[in-house]
């Protein structure tokens, strides 16, 4: 009879197999995905029946700490010393520090206090209640650790500001401050005796 030739047996063969395979790999791919959804597992606080409490969620171990947070610092991290404000800082207050210092004031500082730290910040000036000025004699008289502390858990009308600002430079916005308190109460004395000159020749020219 006419017509096409018959497919060897073989061929034929592989094309069943290779069809039947390719049918059946989404049964074989969507059967291991259903496994994995089905797999035991306890979802976020669902009751256990494992555990004597009914809780599947599980307390830490005791003393646990997360990687890098072992704050064990306590002079540099809640500004204090045997449980006390510690009246000195953690690390040197280099000319670097306080220049790191100024510009973190000058960004979340100054809307309230003001650029020199009199409390009368922008926002103040629209309404919003003045903070105490920094040259009191109580905030000078204020040990550095004070101001940290503050800084990281507020004070009054004061939020804190511990998710805004690093620890690091809370501390550099404390030798700023100490600067500025320095500067509006400064004397003679103060200045060292080769930049004396300047107060009296600003300008660096001579009076006739």
């Amino acid at each position: 009879m006419g017509g096409r030739p018959r497919p060897a047996p073989s061929s034929l063969a592989s094309s069943v197999i290779s069809v039947a395979l390719w049918l059946s790999l989404p049964v074989v791919v969507g059967g291991c995905r259903q496994d994995m959804h089905d797999q035991p597992k306890y979802k976020p606080l669902a009751k256990s029946n494992f555990f004597g409490d009914d809780r599947s969620a599980r307390p830490l171990v005791a003393d646990t700490v997360a990687r890098g947070h072992l704050r064990d610092d306590d002079h540099l991290y809640n500004g204090k010393i045997g449980g006390r404000l510690a009246q000195t800082f953690p690390f040197p207050a280099t000319a670097e520090v306080l220049a790191r210092g100024q510009e973190r004031f000058g960004i979340y500082c100054t809307p309230c206090h003001g650029l020199l730290g009199r409390g009368d910040g922008m926002i103040v000036q629209r309404g919003f209640r003045a903070p105490s000025s920094f040259h009191n004699d109580r905030l000078r008289g204020s040990p550095p650790g004070y101001f940290f502390d503050v800084m990281t858990h507020g004070f009054g009308a004061m939020p804190d500001y511990a998710a805004q600002v690093p620890v690091r430079d809370r501390w550099a916005i404390v030798a700023y401050i100490r600067a500025l308190q320095l500067s509006q109460h400064a004397t003679v004395d103060d200045v060292p005796l080769a930049k004396r000159a300047l107060l009296e020749h600003p300008q660096g020219g001579r009076r006739e």
